[in-house]
Order: structure tokens, then C-alpha cells, then sequence
């Protein structure tokens, strides 16, 4: 199966994508990094920064997650962070080479008081020459266009998994859920970040669907990371066995060649990731990663070892994007 052509799709089959994903590893990767060298600068990696605003007390049951009160994973719950925390972080990361700050709360959706907040911290961060980001959960239309109107550039809502897989997953939150708040922010004007995660115990089948459901939104998500997951104890997930790396890299490798022109990010998990691995992915087409000793909760490799990879590698960290 030859995809070598640039147009973009939104009606991929399932067949097809299944197709791509048992291609002998090197025809994939052949084709991925073609269609990456035809869309991006492949010596290019964007870097964003992720940064927990609101820790824990979630009312969510997602499996994998830590911050989660149906699970004792020995967090404790903080209240949403002071603007100039926010701002302090937002100002390191820029410093430290992020274009992208990305802000997280530990909410099934905000209230409006927490909102009128949040906004405070878009305005904050925008006006530091920061692309800003928010993961907030569900949101209704106008909390999307107050956030857009605050200079939001992007919100992220993962699908996780499969909608076939996902209630081994989650039950507090449906599918359709999800696809709705995309589909909100979407409407709203937002750009959209959206991905899933890798090692929750689904099979290929199911990392095909999910590659499939992101792949025929009516737009492509304009980033898409790609998690590993990152086993916490307490959580109803810990313990399950480890996904073969280079199934991984088939992940990236199919979703650089289904969404051409979207940022790849491989986000959570890096700490157990090798270099080598991670040097495969960038190859596959990832193109983004999150730099930063810690995402939300769970640890990140060092900004620092970061840097080295990439200088190893002959890549370098993007330029921020040009003032709209």
C-alpha cells in the first residue's frame, strides 16, 4: 500500500488503516518519514511545556490517571495554582526553548469562577509570545469561546482509546462525550489536540480504531500526542505488561501517515522510552514533544537530556510560530 501523495484525507477505512499498520516495519517508516519530509521541516522539533494549574480530586475514574479520587495513589489534592505561578513557569519554559504552554486542571468540567481564572492565565501566558494550550475536561460552547477570546490557541481532550476499548477504561465519561467536546471546541474556533494512549491493555485492533476515529474527525486534530502509559500504584491500569517498543513506533508511524500535516507528540512515558526508541519515532514522523521534568504528575526526562538527544540526533528545537 503506496501513500505517498499529499492530499489530505478524512475518509480513510478501517481496512486501510489496518493495512498501513502490518506494512513490514521499513515500507512503513519509508512511507511515513516521506510524507513527514514532504510537510515539516524534519530536522524540527516543537516543544511545549505542560504545567498541572489544578493537582488532584478529580471525579473522573479513568484507570490510568493519579488524580483521580476513586484511586489512592497517595496525591493530594491542591487547589487551582495563583496567576503568577502560572506566569513564573510560562516565562522558564520560554526560556528554556518551549513555544507551547499548556495548562492542565483536574476537573470533570470547570465551573465558571474557575474559568474566570483560567482565561486570566490564557491572557497571561499569550501575552508572554507563548502558544497556549488548556486540558480542562468537558466544556460547554461558551466556556470554549471564553477561552478563545482570552487567546487560547488550542485545547486538548484525548480520546484515549477505542470507543469499542474504552469502557474497560473509563465509565464516568462516554465516548460520545468526548467526541462532543471536540466538536465544541472545534466549533468554537479552537484549534484541537487530541491523541490517546498506548499500553492500557487494548489490542492492535484497538490502536488501529483509534488511529481510524482520529483520522476521519471532519479536521484533523492539529497536534496529536501519542502517550505511553505510565503505570501509577493505586490506579486500576498499574500492572499491565508493556507494550513491544516497536509496536509503538507503528503508532506513530500510521498516524504521521493518516494525518500528514498534524504535530505528532510523543508525550507521556518518555522516561521509559530509550534513546534509541524515541530516535525511531522521530524518524516515524514525530515531530513535538513535552519538555519539562514533570507532566501534571508523573515525571518527564530532564530538559537538559532533551537537548542532548536532540543535538545527537542533528535536530533542533522549532522557532515559535510567527505573530498571527
Amino acid at each position: 500500500m503506496e501513500t505517498r501523495a499529499t492530499a489530505i484525507r478524512t475518509d480513510w477505512a478501517v481496512a486501510e488503516v489496518a493495512e498501513l499498520f502490518g506494512l513490514p516495519l521499513h515500507d512503513l517508516l519509508y512511507q511515513a518519514h516521506g510524507l513527514h519530509r514532504t510537510h515539516f521541516d524534519p530536522a524540527e522539533v516543537q516543544i511545549s511545556t505542560l504545567m498541572s494549574i489544578k493537582t488532584g480530586g478529580c471525579p473522573e475514574d479513568c484507570g490510568y490517571c493519579p488524580q483521580s479520587v476513586h484511586f489512592n495513589t497517595g496525591l493530594t489534592p491542591e487547589a487551582l495554582v495563583p496567576l503568577a505561578v502560572v506566569v513564573e513557569a510560562a516565562r522558564t519554559a520560554r526560556e528554556r526553548g518551549a513555544t507551547r504552554f499548556c495548562m492542565g486542571a483536574a476537573y470533570r468540567n470547570p465551573k465558571p469562577g474557575q474559568l474566570a481564572r483560567i482565561t486570566e492565565m490564557v491572557r497571561a501566558v499569550r501575552g508572554l509570545g507563548l502558544e497556549t494550550c488548556a486540558t480542562l475536561g468537558m466544556l460547554t460552547r461558551d466556556q470554549a469561546e471564553a477561552l478563545r477570546d482570552a487567546g487560547l490557541d488550542y485545547y486538548n481532550h484525548n480520546l484515549d482509546t477505542s470507543e469499542a476499548f474504552y469502557p474497560q477504561v473509563i465509565s464516568t465519561r462516554t465516548y460520545a462525550d468526548r467526541l462532543d467536546t471536540l466538536k465544541t471546541v472545534r466549533d468554537a474556533g479552537l484549534k484541537v489536540c487530541c491523541g490517546g494512549i498506548i499500553g492500557l491493555g487494548e489490542a492492535d485492533q484497538d490502536r488501529i480504531e483509534l488511529l481510524h476515529t482520529l483520522a476521519t474527525l471532519p479536521e484533523h486534530p492539529e497536534s496529536v500526542p501519542v502517550n505511553q502509559l505510565v503505570q501509577v500504584a493505586g490506579t486500576t491500569l498499574n500492572g499491565q505488561a508493556p507494550v513491544d517498543p516497536l509496536t509503538f513506533v507503528r503508532v506513530i508511524a500510521v498516524a504521521r501517515i493518516l494525518m500528514p500535516k498534524s504535530r505528532i507528540r510523543l508525550s507521556a512515558g518518555r522516561t521509559d522510552m530509550s534513546d534509541e526508541l524515541q530516535a525511531l519515532c522521530f524518524f516515524a514522523g514525530a515531530n513535538s514533544i513535552f519538555y519539562g521534568e514533570q507532566l501534571l504528575t508523573t515525571p518527564n526526562p530532564a530538559a537538559d537530556h532533551d537537548l542532548d538527544l536532540l543535538a545527537r540526533l542533528g535536530l533542533r528545537p522549532a522557532a515559535p510560530p510567527a505573530p498571527a
